[in-house]
């Protein structure tokens, strides 16, 4: 296969083409039982490009994908990025009511949707009128005739890399929409562009170190940056790509078996592996590198994932939709040999062209190295705003064109950034921050607990107090005592839970982010904190 210096894409095809040129031969992306090489795989996109505009979509429209991990929102979002157009992504977990939300709110020209979601997308519509529709799948499949009513490029064309476009997009042009998951609120549309995401993948990779013969496994969600994005980063890198429909044990055991070499995982997912057995711990052994993220990741799962892949490169990191993806990473050296013990409790420094700093959240004034604050970050992987929302878009950004992060956090003299909690998770109880994610790896220390979150509480003398929730690990007695006195014993005491509440499973997110807000709501409802 040919190597050579890459040129710094402009548009998000632009990668895909340089591969269908040099590497055209060579397998790009298996979905299924289905495989397409670079030049395969760029000519039926060039065709879907033909087919969307032909259906009437150009520059500044949007079209909206509803649809478990299928090609074709992939597919869809290289097509109608050739417009200028972009892809709303939407989780395919929502409720009719929350799809037609989405659907007002971004007003997509053509909806794409799965075979067996129709009846959630029809429900939709009878709250928001639906556009023009083309079912993905099934018996009745409509996705493949629709990208045959496009023109397939002169193979003699195709060869010098340049798709039939009828309007030029712009570098900042949206791309994507994607909608955050809503954990602390109604949910947003973040808008991410071709120049985002292309400085994404190429300053990210410089982690992940992909290349051609890598082999990328993509298992999470579209609608999540770690899925969408994350499947970008294989592209600019020319890694072929195992997309994964379903994410489940199997799926990823049998990818891992096909010759995977790198993956994105959330440490909930880990957990299953490694809670599952040596033998579950040893197929995914042969993966060169795992990264994790989108979720906490607890210092006694850490030193179990150390123990259980010494062989496997690890690399911790940490992003949100709004930066398009990741903005830092531990490397694998520095879970192996910290220079310091504690780096193995941060989630690493800022990528390249990635500017971090620590602010008041109010102010926006600087703070000293060690104290907590906001984390902000400035770069050109920033999104360009909410969809329709200029107010909490001008809310998100500082003056000078920091990204207001949400999360609390500090950087210590060599540049590691200690995420320390979400500032809408942050309990203050008779005055004193507590960071929960301080108090929850202490939780998971506790003999007997397979999970541990804590939550703040109403109480009449501070305020707000600690609750444990807890999953037992199977076969497990442990009680509210024995899990109190055990957090006594290695925290202050004004940290420590009050409470115990105990249950079958913490409430998640698609993408694995447990939704605290689900689990404090009970106890809030009819105060005035605004949770």
């Amino acid at each position: 296969m040919t190597l050579e210096i890459l040129e710094a894409p402009v548009f998000l095809q632009d990668r895909l083409d340089h591969w269908a040129r040099h590497n055209p031969d060579e397998i790009a992306v298996t979905f299924g039982d289905r495989s397409f090489t670079w030049s395969q795989w760029q000519q039926r996109i060039h065709q879907l490009t033909d087919a969307l505009h032909r259906a009437g979509i150009t520059r500044g429209d949007r079209i909206l994908t509803f649809e478990l991990n299928h090609l074709a929102i992939v597919e869809l979002t290289f097509g109608a990025a050739a417009l200028g157009a972009g892809t709303v992504v939407g989780n395919f977990r929502l409720a009719p009511n929350q799809l037609a939300y989405i659907l007002e709110d971004s007003a997509p020209k053509i909806v794409f949707y799965g075979a067996d979601l129709k009846a959630v997308v029809k429900a939709a519509g009878a709250e928001s009128p639906l556009p023009r529709t083309v079912e993905i799948g099934g018996d009745h499949d409509e996705y493949e005739p629709f990208l045959n009513t496009g023109q397939a490029q002169a193979a003699e064309s195709a060869a010098g890399g340049a798709a039939v476009v009828r309007e030029k997009p712009d570098p900042d042009d949206t791309v994507l929409v994607m909608y955050t998951s809503g954990t602390t609120g109604r949910p947003k549309g973040v808008e991410l562009t071709h120049r985002s995401i292309n400085v994404h993948s190429e300053v990210s990779n410089k982690g992940f170190q992909m290349g051609p013969g890598d082999v990328s496994m993509v298992g999470m969600p579209m609608f999540h940056v770690g899925g969408s994005c994350y499947f970008q980063v294989g592209i600019y890198a020319g890694a072929k790509t195992i997309y994964l429909r379903d994410p489940a044990g199997p799926s990823m055991m049998k990818a891992i078996a096909d010759g995977a070499t790198h993956a994105f995982l959330v440490p909930a997912v880990i957990q299953a592996v490694l809670a599952a057995g040596p033998a579950a711990a040893a197929a995914v052994a042969p993966l060169k590198k795992i990264a994790y993220g989108a979720s906490p990741m607890p210092l006694p799962l850490l030193e179990k994932t150390l123990n259980a892949w010494p062989n496997t490169e690890l690399a911790h990191v940490f992003g949100m939709t709004e930066m398009s993806g990741i903005g830092t990473m531990l490397q694998d050296s520095d879970h192996r040999h910290p220079p310091r013990p504690e780096v193995l409790q941060s989630v690493g420094r800022a990528l390249p062209g990635l500017e971090i700093r620590i602010a008041d959240p109010v102010t926006h004034e600087v703070l000293p190295t060690g104290t907590n604050g906001e984390i902000q970050v400035r770069g050109a992987q920033n999104m360009k705003g909410y969809l329709n929302k200029a107010e909490a878009t001008a809310a998100a950004f500082t003056a000078d064109g920091f990204l207001c992060s949400g999360d609390i956090g500090h950087l210590d003299e060599d540049g590691y950034l200690f995420m320390v909690d979400r500032l809408k998770d942050m309990i203050i109880s008779g005055g004193e921050n507590i960071y929960s994610p301080e108090v929850e790896n202490v939780l998971m220390a506790v003999p007997g607990v397979a999970e541990g979150i804590v939550i703040g509480v109403p109480d009449p003398k501070w305020v707000e107090t600690v609750k444990a929730v807890v999953v037992r690990e199977e076969g497990s007695t442990v009680e509210e005592a024995a899990i109190i006195a055990f957090c006594r014993e290695r925290l202050a005491h004004y940290q420590c839970p009050t409470s115990v509440d105990f249950v079958a499973e913490l409430p998640r997110n698609a993408t694995g982010k447990i939704l605290k807000r689900e689990l404090r709501e009970p106890y809030w409802r009819g105060h005035e904190r605004n949770i």
